[in-house]
């Protein structure tokens, strides 16, 4: 059957807007790189950066494998994906390639959080191991749930939970708490890094070694998060039928104001706030305070309005300043605060989307702006309960899953040796212990081996 040119066009466009919103979510991973360089010691540069490219190039086979199959196979089981294994049967009428490549950009994304919580302490096999167990399995098990069209807590379900199904637009609770969460139980299991804190349990600043590669890192994920989020509509040419001029073009928009707005408050408040409380203005704990507010409005970014978001990116700087106090407190080390920036301010995100979306744009998002539907939305609206319980239940289903999962993985890679490096390959650090040399040429002082031969040399007559 031939199609008209006007659709052909339309299909083109789309097409077009969501490639190039995957190129946009794959930059991310450029700016993850460059914010875990800049937040480790210089001893460790080699390693992170080379953790960030295997989470790519490990997660990417793992998605073609299982995990595309995983998310979004067989439309009538509401708990996991049977079909489209090595994407078999795709392209087809439901899914093409670029919806694939989208899907994977995000896939990557979340092993690199993970990353983030374990770094400077792990052995490098133990990187492989859960990168392709968490891009291949975990994580697409709950893109099932909330993001294919007949998972049980899918807002996009013709039999969703509680007649609404949890809004997690572009993923705060799918892609940020997932990833947050197994960092949690791997640097939990893996303990803190040697220094961190000292006899009496009080934590010793570790700071990273470049703040120009953080706010580097930060700029670039800012420019990723807007094929994040207003990508996430997958399709730009879809018109509302209850107007004259408004689309997805007009949602998109509001979208990434939205995320910019959110983004730009939560940094705000961590600048000032963390002035207060340590007396100095800080880069690196304004560029994590930018990042907690893109984290948690990644939930409602459609659904919300613009003054909003600055009601999200407000609370969502304290929560990070909140939790990172605590973490301290309970000698929780996470060099990158990435279980309590993107866990924290992911949960957050959650809640915030069942107080504060609105009717009229979850109708837009959700049934393409049509006339006649009611749908739940956010309490302080005026939406009743329905969504935030919702919302709710997904953070919950997703603590458990990836603690259930990721956790036992953690401690049978901790049982097995194969977890964390020995005490003195962490002091030597692991840019000359594992990978052959450092980072940069300058980098080793005069107690330090100059090349790997040495190092070797040195463990052999010790």
């Amino acid at each position: 059957m031939e199609i008209s040119w006007e659709e052909s066009v339309t299909y083109s466009i789309n097409t077009i807007y969501l490639l190039f919103s995957a190129y946009l979510v794959f930059v991310m991973q450029l700016g993850f790189a460059m914010l875990c360089a800049g937040s480790v010691r210089a001893k460790n540069a080699m390693n992170i950066m080379l953790t960030n490219v295997v989470d790519a190039v490990v997660g990417s086979i793992s998605y073609y494998l299982f995990g595309f199959a995983f998310a979004f196979g067989d439309s009538s089981n509401p708990f996991i994906g049977t079909n489209f294994f090595a994407l078999k049967d795709v392209p087809n009428s439901s899914f093409d390639y670029s919806f694939f490549l989208y899907q994977w950009a995000f896939a990557i994304a979340v092993a690199g959080i993970t990353s983030g919580s374990i770094a400077e302490r792990t052995q490098f096999s133990a990187y492989l191991v859960f990168s392709f167990f968490l891009s291949g399995f975990v994580y697409p098990i709950v893109v099932h749930w909330v993001w294919s069209s007949s998972g049980w807590l899918s807002a996009s379900s013709s039999n969703s939970l509680f007649g609404s199904g949890a809004i997690d637009f572009a993923g705060s609770g799918v892609v940020h708490l997932v990833g947050a969460v197994a960092g949690l139980w791997g640097s939990f299991i893996e303990g803190p890094r040697v220094g961190r804190f000292d006899a009496f349990g009080k934590p010793v600043p570790m700071r990273g070694h470049n703040a120009t590669l953080v706010v580097l890192g930060t700029f670039l994920l800012w420019f990723g998060w807007f094929g994040f989020n207003p990508g996430s509509f997958d399709k730009i040419l879809v018109a509302y039928p209850t107007t004259t001029d408004q689309g997805n073009w007009t949602a998109v928009g509001r979208t990434a104001v939205t995320t910019t707005l959110a983004g730009s408050t939560a940094g705000i408040v961590t600048l000032f706030g963390r002035r207060i409380l340590v007396g100095h203005w800080d880069a690196l704990d304004v560029c994590n305070g930018v990042l907690g507010g893109f984290v948690a409005i990644t939930s409602g970014c459609s659904v919300v309005e613009p003054w909003a978001a600055i009601v999200c990116g407000f609370f969502a700087a304290w929560f990070l300043i909140g939790l990172n106090i605590l973490a301290a407190k309970l000698n929780f080390d996470d060099p990158l605060e990435a279980t309590q920036l993107h866990g924290g301010c992911g949960a957050w995100g959650l809640i915030f989307t069942g107080l504060f979306a609105k009717q009229e744009f979850v109708i837009q998002t959700y049934n393409s702006g049509e006339s006649g539907v009611v749908r739940p939305y956010g309490l302080f609206m005026g939406g009743g309960w329905c969504l935030l319980g919702c919302q709710v239940i997904e953070v919950l289903v997703i603590v458990s899953w990836v603690s259930l999962t990721m956790g036992p993985l953690f401690y049978v890679l901790h049982r097995l040796g194969i977890l964390r490096i020995s005490v003195d390959e962490e002091i030597a650090g692991l840019d000359i212990s594992s990978h052959g040399g450092y980072a940069y040429n300058a980098q080793q002082d005069e107690n330090q081996p100059p090349f790997y031969a040495d190092y070797m040399r040195m463990q052999d007559n010790s």
